[in-house]
């Protein structure tokens, strides 16, 4: 059983399928009628107005219509596009059990019903009255149905009888025809309205219809047989067979002749009693419920049980099935299920080159498309009989059929076909034969169990999944297993075809993985629910995964592409192959239950055309869709891909393609427009466009000036200037201030008649002219503020003062025409402040004169360049703004698509394992350079194309944006303005991983991030004057022209051959100079016994390598030296401060001076550090290392000068003496003849084999893991213990 929906409600007595929606209808024992749509599991409606339980329902075949019978004695039509019941037909006298709908209810507008009062009721629900009353029975009707082609009626009563019904006479009278002897009732009204006899007569017939029925429907057959009442009877929808069902437990099959009807077969096998039971509308079966809690399917030709589904808990009362679909319902205690018996997907295969191979019966057939014919789809060649299997190899079982098929693309000498079945847990059969004669030479035979599909690995292996252990099995063609390899994941439950050789797809919980079987070794994974079936694209470069609800596209690496889902069940797809038009392997088709859809890579996804019934594609090839419909029969349907080829276009940049689908396909519509503006393209979206308002929005979303102008003046014009278009005209004149058209902007203010904006673009552009044009036009307004704004804009001190004068503000008045010189206006003034009894004394000392906060003459300023616009740059025109290019354009795409096919084809055969179009788009231009050939890497696993995004720069991906500006107003149209070049410092940091190159462009945070991947640093409180020095020394700043502010020009290091441009690096304030002077200087300081100065100046060091830039490979070494230099010198001055601390304690003492001379200094050093040890040694009485320092300082060749020579002596006597005594006074924890290294914090040996744990960038070693996770003591900022790739130098 194939459970397509199941529902939870009260206990389900009646069901019935709409004959064409997805629909199924419910009448419960609460009285409520339930409208369910079971594709989406949903409920449309509801319906409640029966009192009681309902226990029949029926749809109308081509009518709105419902009907339903209940316990209220009721049956009720309903019309469930109204959503209310349109009357209520009574007459029963007990509760209704079935109700049931003429098949031909066109011509005969009839219901039937069956109801506990012991009669069979024949409605005309178009008329609303009773036709006929069928008696008979002498207990409870339990149902009635009619036939599906003949004038017959069943009926199952529990009197333990089956009554068949003529209904000839009746149907003879609703046509006029004659009627027979019985007369039938002449009151009746045929179908042409004509009425017999008086209403008084027809009144009398009707009441003695009532009373004693009537002989219009007689009886055929009573059929007796079963031992106790019956619950159903079905007819068969063809053969002259009927089946009933009993509470004796038994199914039993009556066959029928012109003359009498006799029992057949009995079928038992059900526990208790039978409720339900009827023909399968499209095999051979008999399906029957039970409240024994099963459902069983039986044979009819065989006359055996097939297969029996258990529900624990639920009786199971009502049976229906779906008059054009093989799909079933069953009605049960606590809700309904419906369910399929066996899936429909037919087994099929894509082969070599045009072939496609399936299953049809027990058939496997080869499907020629390149043989096609007319309106074929190509020609079927048989290839091999399957044999039964399994138990029920006797018979046709349900679940029998072949249910994967896998053709071996590996082998091109002979064909392989793997036949996978789910009979008995799953099994397999390997059929070879010959490509040359198909159906000639035919290897079967090799069978074996498995868990769910096999596929072919290579030439001459195959894999399956073992059901038992989860393994997977490793096959050659003679059934042989040659390898057992364990899976990366325990609960694997299916393998599909992994694109390649030796690679398999496995299906884990909601997880796909992509495995390698001979490495062992998981090359991808993702997530993806439900998994169904794997579709590869023709070069392999992609995949698509179907799941139950939606599609997963993947690269070659099982690396997501995209992900849609849908709301119904995904049922098959592919790849299209055409083999122009750049849609091969970037279009997929997929199909629903009724819809035929398509998804690109990108994520975009669309519907092309609705189906009928439910097909599998197989094979795309431009408009022509090849499939299988569900009796495997190959079908050719044609589909519009356009708008899939115009999105593709769109994303790969076909810009003339675009625009030649722009101007010749049938594109239009809002999701169109809706599309182009979500993707960026708003100019190609003008073309849909003819609403001005629309039109307007797109031309400023692309930055059409002209466009958007002309819209705007519609828009004017439609709405006169009202608050809409000043609104309108101010978003044109911001768009056009931000491409620097201030003409058009002037246009939009004076429009809106935005006066002050006005008044402000004239000062911008030096226009005193039009500036006091606006100041006479704030006069003629009496605008106030506005005169003294383009007076303060014009520089016209007077003018202000006037202006002041005029509103008032005397004082003011006086005080600015003082400032400004204007004394005999002064004077006026102070004699009219004075007048009004005022005083201009003091007024004066407000102002500061002379000082910075003083006031001062505001001029406008002068125009560099008096020209008609703002200079713009020229740019050209893309191929989408010019449609003459665009036509050429698409002529070129034509003639260049079939070589272009050919390259990849080639590109196929050599890029095996390394697809650059996988990788990052800025990578395609080198592809040449990174192609590593075939994947036949003999198991290493050099999976390059695995290193994922290199970070490259998106500059260099991302082309300037062709589609910018488009115009179709006129040909010198304002443009936008192209964007912008990046910004060194955008540069900086997209070539470089080097924390100085990031510091230098500003990116503090990603410098950190760096260092800390690099090195583990941590504390950067050490690094702040390095990493600042970095940033300030990278620019040098200019000043500007006066008013202007001071220009920051990028230093770069790389720009002596000319101007590196998005290649560029910056330069950076430390060099290896900066370090050999402090390398020298820590030295000196070293030689005169300076430790502390000598070991600031080393920290100092260290702290700058890390940001210092090697300009070779030499430098880089020598970087790298300096490190070890500064460790070991940092090291020994702490060793020497450890010293002067322990001076007391002679062992400690000795054991510091031993390891003192241990670091890796200068000889010169190197003596002091030995004499100081022998010394010390010496005098503590340790005789054995005071020999070991004496030897090792005689060894150097420094000793050799004149100026060692009472240093030699003294070296000589002590070894002399040393060797004499040959002891230590104290035990050392030193021994000078194991190799160690020295602990950078308790200054111990650590021997070899010890547990210890290192600093990453300085090399510092401490004993056991204690200080894991601590900041290094010798560099003071890096953390012990984590694992890096260490100092990056640059080169």
């Amino acid at each position: 059983m194939l459970t397509k929906f199941e529902s939870k409600s009260a206990r389900v007595k009646g069901l019935a399928f709409h004959p064409v929606r997805p629909w199924i209808c419910a009448s419960l024992h609460n009285g409520v009628i339930q409208l369910w749509d079971y594709r989406v599991g949903t409920v449309i409606d509801r319906f409640e107005e029966h009192d009681g339980p309902v226990r029949g329902v029926d749809f109308h075949l081509h009518e709105p219509l419902i009907v339903t019978g209940g316990d209220d004695y009721k049956i009720k039509v309903w019309d469930y596009k109204l959503r209310r019941c349109l009357f209520t037909l009574l007459g029963h006298l007990d509760y209704i059990r079935t109700v049931q709908f003429h098949p031909n209810a066109t011509q005969f507008p009839w219901i039937l019903s069956a109801s506990d009062d012991q009669t069979l009721r024949l409605w005309d629900f178009q008329k609303r009255s009773c036709l006929s009353v069928l008696t008979g029975h002498n207990h409870y009707v339990m149902c009635a149905a009619f036939h599906p082609s003949e004038d017959l009626i069943v009926s199952a009563s529990l009197d333990q009888t089956v009554r068949v019904w003529d209904t000839t006479g009746l149907r003879k009278k609703q046509l006029g025809g004659p009627v027979g002897v019985d007369g039938g009732f002449p009151g009746m009204t045929d179908s042409n309205g004509n009425r017999g006899t008086s209403a008084a007569a027809a009144t009398a017939l009707n009441v003695q219809a009532e009373l004693f029925g009537t002989n219009d429907v007689v009886v055929k057959y009573v059929l007796e047989g079963h031992d106790r009442g019956v619950n159903w009877a079905a007819f068969h929808p063809t053969l002259p067979l009927l089946a009933s069902a009993a509470d004796d437990r038994q199914v039993k099959l009556w066959r029928m002749s012109e003359t009498k009807a006799w029992e057949v077969d009995t079928l038992r096998g059900h526990a208790n009693n039978v409720s339900c039971c009827l023909f399968h509308p499209k095999q051979e079966l008999v399906v029957s419920n039970s409240e024994d809690r099963s459902i069983r399917v039986w044979d009819v030709s065989k006359r055996v049980g097939v297969q029996t589904f258990r529900r624990e808990g639920d009786r199971f009362w009502i049976l229906a099935a779906h008059r054009s679909q093989n799909l079933l319902a069953a009605g049960h205690d606590s809700g309904m299920i419906v369910f399929k018996l066996e899936r429909e997907r037919p087994a099929s295969a894509n082969g070599p080159g045009d072939k496609l191979y399936y299953v049809r019966g027990r058939e496997l057939f080869c499907h020629d498309y390149a043989r096609a014919t007319g309106g074929s789809s190509g020609v079927d060649v048989p290839i091999a009989s399957l044999r039964r299997v399994g138990q029920q190899a006797q018979t046709d079982g349900i679940g029998s059929g072949p249910r994967f098929l896998s053709y071996n693309m590996h082998n091109p000498t002979e064909g392989n076909v793997l036949v996978c079945s789910e009979v008995d847990g799953g099994c397999y059969e390997l059929i070879t034969f010959s490509l040359t004669n198909a159906g000639g030479s035919v290897t079967d035979g090799k069978r074996g169990s498995c868990l769910g599909p096999g596929v072919f690995l290579g030439r001459n292996r195959f894999a399956v999944l073992d059901r038992h252990k989860r393994e997977i099995v490793v096959k050659n063609l003679n059934n042989e297993t040659t390898k057992r390899v364990q899976a990366p994941l325990p609960n694997v439950d299916c393998l599909y075809d992994g694109g390649a050789s030796g690679r398999i797809i496995l299906r884990a919980d909601d997880r796909a993985v992509l495995f390698e079987v001979q490495s062992r070794r998981v090359i991808g994974e993702l997530t993806a629910p439900k998994i169904k079936n794997v579709v590869w694209s023709p070069d392999g470069t992609k995949v698509a995964l179907l799941c139950k609800y939606g599609v997963v596209i993947a690269n070659r690496q099982l690396e997501q592409l995209c992900s849609i889902s849908d709301t119904v069940r995904i049922k098959s797809g592919a790849w299209d192959v055409s083999p122009s038009g750049g849609t091969s392997s970037n279009l997929f088709i997929y199909t629903t239950l009724h819809h035929v859809k398509y998804c690109l890579s990108t994520g975009d996804t669309g519907t092309i055309r609705t189906l009928d019934n439910p097909i599998y594609a197989t094979r795309v090839v431009k408009d022509q869709l090849f499939c299988l419909d569900r009796e495997a029969r190959s079908r050719v349907i044609s589909i519009d891909t356009t708008e899939a080829r115009f999105k593709l276009a769109l994303a790969n940049k076909k810009y003339g393609q675009v625009m030649h689908m722009v101007k010749h396909s049938r594109l239009c519509g809002r999701a169109i427009v809706a599309y182009l503006q979500s993707k960026g393209f708003p100019e190609v979206a003008l073309h849909f466009v003819r609403d001005p308002q629309t039109r307007f929005r797109l031309a400023l979303a692309c930055g059409n000036i002209e466009a958007a102008m002309e819209s705007a003046f519609s828009l004017e014009q439609q709405q006169g200037m009202d608050g809409k278009a000043r609104d309108v005209w101010g978003e044109l004149g911001s768009e056009a201030l931000r491409q620097g058209n201030h003409q058009v902007v002037e246009m939009s203010y004076q429009r809106k008649k935005d006066f002050d904006r006005l008044s402000f673009l004239y000062m911008l552009t030096g226009d005193s002219e039009k500036l006091r044009k606006m100041l006479k036009i704030s006069n003629m307004r009496n605008d106030i503020m506005g005169r003294y704004h383009n007076a303060l804009l014009l520089g016209d001190a007077a003018e202000r003062v006037a202006v002041l004068e005029a509103s008032g503000n005397l004082p003011l008045a006086y005080i600015s025409a003082n400032l400004h010189g204007l004394e005999e206006v002064a004077e006026r003034i102070k004699v009219a402040i004075e007048t009004q009894e005022g005083s201009v004394e003091g007024l004066m000392d407000k102002v500061p004169v002379g000082t910075k906060k003083g006031g001062r003459l505001l001029q406008p300023p002068t125009p560099i360049i008096r020209a008609g616009n703002w200079p713009t740059l020229e740019i050209k025109k893309t191929t989408l703004e010019d449609l003459s290019a665009a036509d050429a354009g698409e002529e070129y795409e034509e003639e260049e698509a079939a070589p272009a096919s050919a390259d990849t084809a080639g590109a196929a055969v050599w890029e095996d394992d390394f697809v650059v179009a996988d990788a990052d788009p800025g990578m395609t231009g080198t592809a040449d350079e990174f192609d590593l050939g075939d994947d036949d890497d003999m198991g290493w696993g050099d999976d390059l194309d695995d290193l994922g995004d290199f970070g490259e720069d998106a500059v260099k991906t991302t082309p300037v944006d062709e589609m910018a500006g488009l115009n179709e107003i006129s040909d010198d149209a304002g443009f936008q303005m192209p964007p912008a070049g990046r910004s060194p410092a955008g540069c900086w940091a997209a070539n470089s991983s080097h924390a100085a190159d990031h510091m230098a462009a500003g990116g503090a945070s990603s410098a950190m991030q760096l260092l800390h991947r690099q090195i583990a640093a941590s504390d950067f409180s050490v690094l702040k004057g390095s990493m600042i020095g970095c940033y300030l020394g990278s620019t040098v700043s200019l000043p500007g022209i006066p008013g202007s502010g001071s220009m920051a020009v990028p230093l770069m290091r790389n720009d002596a051959s000319g101007h590196p441009g998005n290649d560029s690096l910056p330069r950076t304030s430390l060099t290896m100079k900066t370090l050999v002077t402090g390398i020298r200087q820590g030295y000196r300081f070293f030689q005169t016994g300076k430790f502390n100065d000598a070991k600031n100046t080393f920290s100092e060091v260290m702290s700058q390598i890390p940001l210092t830039v090697a300009e070779n490979k030499s430098e880089a070494n020598e970087m790298k030296e300096m490190l070890e230099i500064c460790r070991e010198y940092i090291t020994a001055i702490r060793i020497k401060g450890a010293m002067a601390l322990a001076g007391a304690d002679p062992v400690r003492s000795t054991e510091l001076a031993a390891l003192f001379t241990h670091c890796n200094l200068q000889p010169v050093h190197k003596l002091l550090a030995l004499r100081s040890a022998m010394g010390t040694s010496f005098k503590h009485k340790n005789y054995i290392v005071a020999a070991s320092f004496a030897r090792r300082l005689l060894e150097l060749p420094d000793m050799r000068s004149e100026r060692n020579a009472d240093l030699r002596v003294k070296a000589t006597k002590v070894l002399q003496k040393s060797e004499q005594v040959g002891r230590n006074e104290h035990t050392l924890n030193y021994n000078e003849n194991a190799a160690f290294v020295i602990d950078c914090k308790d200054f111990i040996p650590i021997y070899t084999g010890e547990e210890s744990v290192k600093c990453s960038y300085s090399g510092s070693s401490y004993k056991g893991s204690a200080m894991k996770g601590q900041i290094d003591l010798t560099d003071g900022f890096c953390t012990i213990g984590v694992e890096t790739i260490g100092l990056v130098t640059g080169k």
